[in-house]
């Protein structure tokens, strides 16, 4: 009974900071481009309020 009120709630929530890191880091194109970003990730890029 409560599993369509579930997947709507799960649908409609904003994505976490870790999800939007792990998105970011997932569309590297290589692994300079990675360490790249995983440096932007170490300096607060997603954590600073963005």
């Amino acid at each position: 009974m409560f599993e369509p009120i579930r997947k709507i709630a799960r649908a409609l929530r904003a994505p976490t900071v870790a999800d939007r890191e792990a998105a970011y880091l997932n569309a590297s194109r290589d692994r300079f481009d990675l360490e790249y970003r995983q440096r932007q990730i170490d300096r607060g890029l997603f954590r600073n309020g963005l």
